[in-house]
């Protein structure tokens, strides 16, 4: 005669894990620390209805690339984008100065975690608080309408 033995299973609660505040939605993408330190790709201006001064940072990944012309952009890269609102200069009339920060956008490319978008996640933080899920729908519509010919990025490194 056979004997069997059954062990008991022992069950196992799972939560999903509560989303990162400080990250945006869909993407999951942060503000990196010490971006602010990192190197300049270009400066921007963007016209009427936005009407903001901008330069793009890149890591040290991101300007390798930028410097010798690689296109993909490899993963690890990460491209930070400040802007603020273009102010004439109370000084000089004919300059331009920042004013108001507005937005900080990130960039950064992953090419199997971001498969489905172009291998790009996005970021958007205003007041260092992600931008809400609407503003994050309309990220790679844009970029892959506009520039997917450039690995889904607008900046290019500036002379």
């Amino acid at each position: 005669m056979a004997t069997f033995a059954v062990a008991p299973i022992a069950a196992k609660e799972t939560r999903a894990a509560a989303p990162d505040p400080q990250a945006s939605p869909i993407y999951g993408v942060t503000l990196p620390k010490g971006y602010r330190q990192w190197q300049l790709i270009a400066p921007a201006i963007e016209a009427e209805p936005l009407n903001e001064l901008r330069v793009v940072l890149g890591n040290t990944k991101a300007i390798k690339a930028y410097d010798q012309g690689t296109l993909p952009f490899p993963d690890g890269t990460v491209l930070v984008k400040l802007a603020w609102k273009h102010v004439q200069s109370p000084e000089f009339a004919p300059a331009s100065v920042p004013g108001a920060a507005t937005t900080v956008q990130v960039m950064v490319k992953d090419s199997k975690k971001y498969a489905a978008t172009g291998g790009w996640g996005f970021g958007r933080f205003i007041d260092g608080k992600p931008a809400d899920l609407a503003q994050h729908q309309t990220c790679f519509a844009c970029h892959q309408s506009l520039v997917k010919n450039h690995d889904y990025v607008f900046t290019r490194l500036a002379p």
